[in-house]
């Protein structure tokens, strides 16, 4: 049956009905005309999380880390300004983050903001679209990405085809809805991020170098930023004329490129699957279990490569064999062939500072790579997946310590005291034996008992106000504002990149809202993330404003309290100071010669140089001046050890830092460059002489904050104590506080030179 139109709507309503009926009728087609032709004015898509979809169920999102929303609205409708919103769907807690967009006629908007999920495991988002005047115009609510647990491996992928997406292997023992199962994400270049930070939670990232031309500046600059930090960016060659009109990645390649050929496929691709490291132990680095799980979830953590997998966990295929393929031809710049056929480099990986690029000479994408059945075993040992994951055991994914409460435990204000358990069951107890024993002795003595009902109110009301000075005299106090950074200096070039972290806790003798600002160019805001044992949920709130750069926002803190709240940032800088490392000497004398230029005004105090799994202190840096230090290459202290020692206390710290009652002394930590070295090693708190299935977590903390992988692949790190300095004039706070504190850790990590003097 046709549609009526309007006209044949009108005769039907003229026909048969009265007067009322035909004016109720016609007001009813009007209004439902009216409400479709708005509903088809604007579209409204929320993607939550890497390769999300618009139900936002197929995105993934890494515990304990940043993740994009990608938003995308077309509007067919009157013009207006609107207000993207985005929150969590928790009770009362948690981040409210929002981005102006203007609307105007016939557009269609895209833009992505960076997001953080505590756990992922429990995340769920709520997408909002608003007007000027607050009316909610579209909505999207419930938004559930899958989980991923930390330890896990993500890919990011943008492929030239649907169907050249790379693909991971199952684990034998999980499910494929597993937390710790290694997945893919497809990055459309409409939906890739243009800020570094919404990238971090990639392990690599694959990119077909005919979707490189596609990249926008900002897409492009953000992945470079990303790399550098310690990113694993794997480069699928589709054309050799793709590479050399790409003028941002050319010079990043190992591989110089000058033409095209072809080879034949054998049975040695498949062997390479096979050779590696087999070792279930590496104890020529720092004592971590390889095969049971990852030290930290940075890729730098193993070589590209560096895995091995038996024959059984192959196919056979006799049908890849001898089948021609084209192959990028080309001179080898830098870095480690990992695999050649007849000479012929097939996949070249080479260090690009903290991260690793890999160059494929050929695409993956195409035929007999695309239904190789060893496909999937070729991009596990790329990424280095464990072979130990592959196991009949279970890997624990559940628990952990939030490295954030370790944090919050060295600034939160020390006018905030507990009161003993043992006083408050003293407390408790006088309580119940007045209002009880002492009451009905009193008052039969007086031959008074009617005069309960007037008695127990009066305890009551005495208790309370006992109770409210106890609570005074603990905990109040000046409002109070400390800040902590801690910045990664990138090398890039003549200048650097900053990646910073602030941690700061704002002490509120009342209940208010407070103003915080961002002004680097990448900067956002989060608030502490609980940790799996206590659910992974955020324990503040806050109002953040997303703009083009930085944010402002607007924190809320509970009367006679201490709240953490972080700021992830990045923004380009001199470096404060350089440094050189290099062996000195003999086997049995040998040395570790260090020169570092201090570039501040200002003198760097405990600076510790942290190489080959060994800790050396190296004293205090003048200001403006080059220094020459040489130690003792036997002389510093195992790395396992510094942290054990330093950090034996954090998981108490934690665990009473969440406790309403208990010591004070236990929860919290000195603030000195000892403990934050620990702690920028936390990884090496776990136990790790144990099976996989028995393994407890230790501490969950954001990429790049456990600089552990760093020291595995053979680089040495400088870390800097700077008390009483910020790395950029001004602070986050925009409000006025009687006590502030703001103190600095430098960490800058260089290769070793290997050439002896």
């Amino acid at each position: 049956m046709e549609r009526n139109t309007p006209s044949e709507v009108r005769s039907c309503l003229a026909a048969g009905f009265p007067a009322r009926v035909r004016a109720w009728l016609a007001a009813a087609v009007f209004c439902f005309g009216l409400t479709t032709s708005v509903r088809a004015a604007l579209q409204f898509d929320v993607f939550v999380g890497y390769g999300g979809q618009p139900t936002g169920f197929d995105g993934i999102v890494r515990e304990a880390g940043w993740f994009p929303v990608a938003v995308e609205v077309q509007n067919d409708g009157p013009p207006f300004n609107a207000v993207f919103e985005l929150s969590s769907s928790q009770m009362g807690v948690g981040q409210t983050r929002r981005i102006l967009v203007e609307l105007p006629t016939n557009t269609r908007k895209r833009f992505v903001i960076p997001a953080f999920a505590g756990s992922a495991a429990y995340s769920t988002w709520d997408a909002r679209l608003m007007d000027e005047r607050g009316k909610v115009r579209a909505e999207k609510t419930g938004l559930r990405p899958r989980a991923l647990a930390w330890e896990s491996i993500l890919l990011g992928a943008t492929p030239r085809t649907f169907g050249g997406l790379p693909k991971l292997p199952e684990l034998k023992n999980n499910n494929n809805r597993s937390p710790m199962q290694p997945l893919v994400a497809r990055l459309p270049v409409e939906q890739f991020p243009d800020t570094p930070i919404a990238l971090e939670s990639l392990d690599a990232i694959y990119l077909n170098s005919e979707k490189a031309l596609e990249l926008k500046v900002n897409q492009a600059a953000a992945l470079l930023a990303w790399l550098h930090e310690g990113g694993h960016l794997i480069i699928g060659v589709e054309q050799p004329a793709d590479i050399n009109a790409t003028p941002w990645l050319r010079p990043l390649l190992p591989c110089e490129l000058s033409g095209v050929g072809s080879l034949k496929s054998s049975r040695e691709i498949d062997q390479w699957l096979g050779s590696g490291e087999t070792q279930e132990f590496d104890a020529s680095r720092t004592g971590q279990r390889v095969g049971s799980r990852r030290a930290a979830i940075q890729p730098a953590a193993r070589s590209p490569g560096g895995v091995s997998y038996p024959a059984n966990f192959l196919a056979m295929d006799a049908d890849f064999a001898q089948v021609e393929f084209p192959v990028a031809m080309g001179t080898v710049r830098d870095g480690e062939v990992l695999l050649s056929l007849q000479n012929t480099p097939l996949v070249v990986s080479a260090k690009r500072g903290r991260g690793q690029i890999t160059e494929i000479m050929f695409s993956p994408e195409r035929e007999p790579f695309r239904s190789w059945k060893n496909r999937e075993w070729f991009w596990a040992k790329v990424l280095s997946v464990p072979l130990g994951w592959f196991g009949p055991e279970n890997l624990n994914a559940y628990g952990g310590w939030s490295v954030d409460g370790v944090f919050g435990a060295m600034i939160d204000s020390r006018q905030v005291r507990k009161l003993p358990v043992q006083w408050l069951l003293l407390l408790l107890i006088v309580y119940l034996l007045v209002i009880g024993p002492v009451d009905q002795y009193c008052l039969k003595r007086a031959n008074k008992q009617m005069l309960t009902w007037l008695t127990f109110p009066v305890y009551v009301a005495l208790f309370s106000l006992l109770i409210y000075y106890i609570g005074y005299k603990l905990r109040a106090g000046e409002t109070e504002w400390n800040e902590l950074h801690l910045v990664d200096i990138l090398p890039h070039g003549e200048t650097a990149e900053w990646r910073g972290r602030t941690y700061a806790s704002v002490y509120s003798p009342v209940n208010a809202r407070y103003k915080v600002v961002g002004e680097q160019p990448q900067a956002t805001l989060r608030g502490e993330f609980m940790g799996s044992y206590s659910g992974g949920q955020e324990a503040s709130r806050a109002e953040v404003l997303q703009r083009d750069k930085g944010f402002d926002a607007d924190i809320f803190v509970p009367v006679w309290t201490s709240q953490l709240f972080v700021s992830d940032w990045m923004q380009p800088g001199d470096y404060p100071f350089t440094a050189t490392v290099r062996p000195k000497g003999s086997a049995q004398g040998a040395k570790w010669e260090v020169t570092i230029e201090n570039r501040l005004d200002h003198e760097l105090k405990e600076v510790r140089l942290i190489v080959r799994g060994r800790v050396y202190g190296l004293g205090n840096l003048p200001a403006s001046r080059t220094s020459t230090l040489s130690v003792d290459q036997q002389s510093g202290t195992p790395l396992r050890d510094f942290v054990q020692q330093n950090g034996n206390q954090f998981v108490m710290a934690v665990q009473n830092r969440q406790h309403a009652f208990g010591d004070n002394a236990s929860r919290w930590i000195d603030l000195d460059a000892a403990h934050l070295t620990a702690i920028s090693f936390a990884s090496q708190i776990m136990n790790v002489n144990v099976a996989p299935y028995q393994q407890q977590r230790g501490f969950v903390s954001p990429v790049g904050l456990d600089l552990t992988p760093v020291v595995e692949r053979g680089d040495a790190v400088l870390l800097a104590w700077d008390a009483g300095h910020a790395p950029a004039d001004g602070s986050m706070n925009r409000f006025k506080t009687v006590r502030s504190h703001r103190n600095s850790l430098l960490r800058l990590a260089v290769p070793v030179d290997q050439s002896r003097l």
